[in-house]
């Protein structure tokens, strides 16, 4: 008989992680504060790609993979929530972005006509975007087929949820910073504003590393998501009226007809950053084992699917079997 795993927190990271071990055959319980409707990742913009996520050669492996396996779940839309849809990243060439760019079919250099104003270089892709609601749904309905639950239940202490278990996979995203704790974790806030969809029908994203404030179009299912911002060590979830104001005129001076639309909703979320994503198995003074996978900043649902498998193989390379 598999072990018995829990899993702390039910975002994105928590949820795929919770999933590929119970498709596993472990027995696993997910742990969380609150709800996975009230994480960050159910307010992301929901777009696979590689953003500001070290390290670099580790990320870009977990990136392909979760690139794969997202092709596949876009096979099936209206269940999974993933689509894969054209769009522009403004900025750089091709061979700046990274060695994980070759291996992304169908990435080239966009051209000129494809670029929107004020922007001479960019990239063109078919990538997925995430209808992040619907797809938490998808992880859910799956953890539940595999035998797997989520209850309401805070991890106060990981020493005491590893003594319940086999091992414990530690996916609190900013709640790393307490529970560890780690005072490396940190929020970077993002804020959006969705709208309604003026017929934009591609996804666009420029390359503003550095700045706290950014333009990015995602055409969604229950509207246009506009963005954004990165504060970095920023913790008010409360909407900016004034950033808001200023998201939609940086989106309309690229997409003129985004400034007419009519407000659907705003959004706030708080990215759980880090120098480097900690994805590695700890061995408790007590004996307990807990592997931790959290610090994925804004590359979280980019990066899930790859540290979600090798979180489970972790928790196969250590933990005990129990009956």
């Amino acid at each position: 008989m598999a072990s018995d795993v829990i899993v702390a927190g039910a975002g994105v990271a928590g949820l795929t992680t919770a999933v590929v071990l119970a498709e596993r055959g472990h027995r696993v319980r997910v742990w969380t504060r609150s709800p996975t409707a009230e994480s960050t990742s159910a307010v992301a913009g929901g777009l696979w790609w590689p953003y500001r996520i070290a390290p670099e050669e580790r990320a870009g492996a977990w990136a392909l993979h979760s690139l794969a396996v997202m092709t596949e779940l876009a096979q099936h839309p209206q269940e999974t929530g993933v689509r894969r849809v054209p769009g522009t990243h403004a900025g750089p060439a091709p061979h700046e972005l990274g060695p994980w760019a070759r291996r992304v079919p169908g990435l080239r250099a966009a051209t000129a006509g494809e670029l929107p104003p004020g922007h001479g270089r960019g990239v063109r892709a078919h990538l997925p975007l995430l209808d992040m609601p619907a797809h938490l749904h998808h992880l859910h309905r799956r953890l539940a087929a595999a035998g797997g639950r989520v209850v309401l239940r805070p991890v106060l202490s990981l020493a005491r949820a590893a003594a319940e278990a086999a091992a414990v996979v530690n996916c609190t995203g900013l709640g790393a910073r307490r529970l560890v704790p780690d005072p490396s974790v940190h929020p970077v806030r993002g804020q959006l504003v969705v709208v309604e969809n003026p017929g934009i029908d591609e996804w666009f994203t420029a390359d503003d590393a550095g700045r706290a404030d950014m333009a990015y179009l995602f055409p969604q299912p229950y509207g246009l998501v506009l963005g954004g911002t990165a504060q970095e060590h920023v913790w008010d979830r409360t909407p900016s009226p004034c950033t808001a104001h200023a998201i939609i005129a940086r989106c309309a001076r690229l997409f003129p007809a985004v400034g007419r639309a009519r407000v659907l909703a705003h959004r706030v979320g708080l990215r759980p950053a880090r120098p480097a994503v900690r994805l590695e198995a700890e061995r408790l003074p007590d004996g307990g084992v807990v592997v931790h996978n959290y610090g994925h900043g804004g590359a979280g649902i980019t990066v899930a699917w790859g540290c979600a498998h090798e979180a489970a193989d972790l928790v196969e390379g250590v933990a005990p079997v129990r009956p």
